[in-house]
């Protein structure tokens, strides 16, 4: 099968988590800027950190899939997974703003956050399978260090969540850092995979 399907599926999927997550924020119930950052402050941060998020993952699952010819099942239920877990983003964002990073929303969303990392991971890997190991995204990723690295980070917010100033909001701080630190990594698109899209004469 060829990959237009699953791509033009996914893209919908992704506008729809979007669309659901800026429908989440709070109307400010006043006119002033203090009723703005009172009101929809909190909402704004946690939304533009999932927005990139969202943004990240939307545009590798792009540039992975400028690289492969044809998909299988096992392609599309990887695919399907990794749609699950980004589709929480909205509820999870949600918890987050509206418990103003409690401890416990923090480490569902980094829980969030690893499941999909690991849900994009194992597609790439079921992908390199399927290519076989002269396909040319087996050697556009190589060993992949960012895809490895991002999910140490969340686990170490989660852990930090869990363990430091658990009656305070010290360690959700602190994971909500390692979560944005590893979207600064990610928010620059996989040059890796569009180098050899364009070496390939890939389509974009």
């Amino acid at each position: 099968m060829r990959t237009s399907r699953l791509e033009a599926f996914s893209d919908g999927v992704l506008a729809i988590i979007i669309t659901i997550m800026v429908l989440e924020l709070k109307v400010p119930e006043g006119p002033e800027l203090a009723d703005l950052i009172h009101w929809t402050g909190t909402g704004l941060l946690t939304y533009l950190l999932s927005f990139v998020y969202v943004g990240i993952y939307w545009n590798n699952h792009h540039h992975t899939f400028q690289l492969v010819r044809q998909v299988d099942g096992a392609v599309m239920w990887a695919n399907l997974a990794l749609l699950f877990c980004l589709s929480l983003f909205p509820f999870t964002t949600a918890w987050v703003d509206e418990s103003r990073f409690a401890r416990t929303p923090v480490i569902i969303y980094g829980v969030n956050l690893l499941c999909a990392a690991l849900a994009y991971f194992t597609l790439q890997r079921i992908i390199i399978r399927h290519e076989g190991p002269q396909g040319l995204l087996r050697q556009a990723v190589g060993m992949d260090l960012k895809g490895m690295v991002s999910p140490l980070f969340y686990v170490a917010g989660i852990v930090c969540a869990l363990t430091i100033d658990r009656n305070g909001h010290l360690g959700a701080a602190i994971a909500m850092a390692c979560y944005v630190t590893v979207a600064i990594m990610w928010i620059v698109p996989d040059r890796r995979i569009d180098r050899m899209a364009r070496q390939f004469g890939m389509p974009d």
